[in-house]
């Protein structure tokens, strides 16, 4: 498969402005395409996004595919899977790598299904097998159990998508050259089954938990809806954001775009606090990489103290009003 060749980031931009993981996929991206001895590309969907790839340069491509289009100002799944596909099958690179965040994580799958390659999703880690630079792909499997590693040897692209924040973002130096190359399609191209009917901005504390240094998790044993103002409350006093166990979010208490878990989003901030989550496998798959973990929970027996650094067993709901009581005193303290 000789004629397939070089590497792929897909970056995400929101508004003409590059999204962090983009950075974090450049960073791995990097190392690999080094490894290969190969050019580093990237692709760049989008409207008025051209002052962005110069951006992606800094940071590591050799070359950037823009692709332009008032179409793709909004992430339609359609369209933007129709262009990616056509972009890959005219420049045949050897692998291409996503973030696997709700936009990787819809894109990605309907690509390689009509490409007929294989896609990993939600890895861990990437790296290239000396003897056949084959991309290994590692990620948790059995919910989180056991690490497999997956390679790609007869299909082409050799497809994957990597969790955000699992990877230092690339430096920016903007001495740095390359090539931004403006890629034209039919108009064919940007139709789309779906009609975008309007945009709806969600409250700043429902998003980004993927990128918060502090991540504070409401779980079941809150007990009811009102009980999630302690976990909200404890978040803003933290600086942090607000994350939910997935029967939190089906019940209502909470959006979807605070899920953490396996059918949610993946999280590894510095600070993580269970606050009354039980611990399910999907919910820990989300959470296990933080880099601290803090559980608290009235079951001695929750599957959550075999990840956490520090637990609590006590009563949630006694033991939050307190905690977000102390933090105001220390805060009203120092003048905050």
């Amino acid at each position: 498969m000789t004629n397939w060749q070089g590497i792929w980031i897909v970056a995400e931009q929101w508004w003409g402005e590059l999204k962090q993981v983009s950075f974090e996929l450049l960073g791995r991206a990097r190392r690999l395409a080094d490894k290969l001895g190969t050019p580093l590309g990237g692709v760049l969907l989008g409207h008025h996004v051209e002052k962005a790839a110069k951006e992606l340069i800094y940071h590591g491509a050799d070359q950037v595919y823009v692709v332009d289009h008032p179409s793709l100002a909004q992430f339609d799944s359609d369209v933007y899977a129709g262009c990616l596909e056509r972009l890959i099958r005219e420049k045949r690179p050897a692998i291409v790598i996503a973030a696997a965040t709700t936009t990787g994580r819809t894109l990605m799958p309907m690509v390689a299904a009509r490409l007929r390659t294989g896609l990993t999703a939600d890895c861990t880690e990437l790296d290239i097998e000396e003897e056949t630079g084959l991309l290994l792909q590692t990620r948790p499997a059995i919910g989180g159990n056991v690490m497999a590693t997956i390679k790609t040897p007869n299909h082409r692209p050799q497809m994957a998508t990597v969790r955000p924040r699992s990877h230092p973002p690339a430096p920016r130096d903007p001495s740095r050259v390359g090539e931004v190359i403006r890629v034209d399609f039919p108009e064919e191209t940007f139709k789309s089954r779906f009609q975008f009917l309007g945009f709806e901005k969600l409250d700043e504390e429902t998003v980004k938990i993927e990128d918060a240094d502090v991540v504070v998790c409401a779980g079941r044993g809150l007990g009811k809806p009102d009980n999630v103002r302690w976990v909200k409350e404890l978040a803003k006093l933290l600086g942090g954001a607000v994350g939910a166990s997935r029967p939190v979010v089906e019940q209502g208490w909470l959006p979807y775009p605070c899920q953490v878990g396996l059918s949610g989003k993946t999280v590894s901030p510095k600070l993580y606090i269970a606050c009354g989550v039980s611990g399910a496998i999907q919910h820990l798959a989300g959470m296990r990489d933080s880099r601290f973990i803090i559980a608290i929970n009235k079951d001695p027996r929750a599957q959550i103290f075999k990840v956490a650094d520090l637990g609590i067993v006590g009563d949630v709901n006694e033991i939050l009003p307190r905690l977000v009581r102390r933090l105001r005193e220390i805060k009203g303290n120092f003048g905050e």
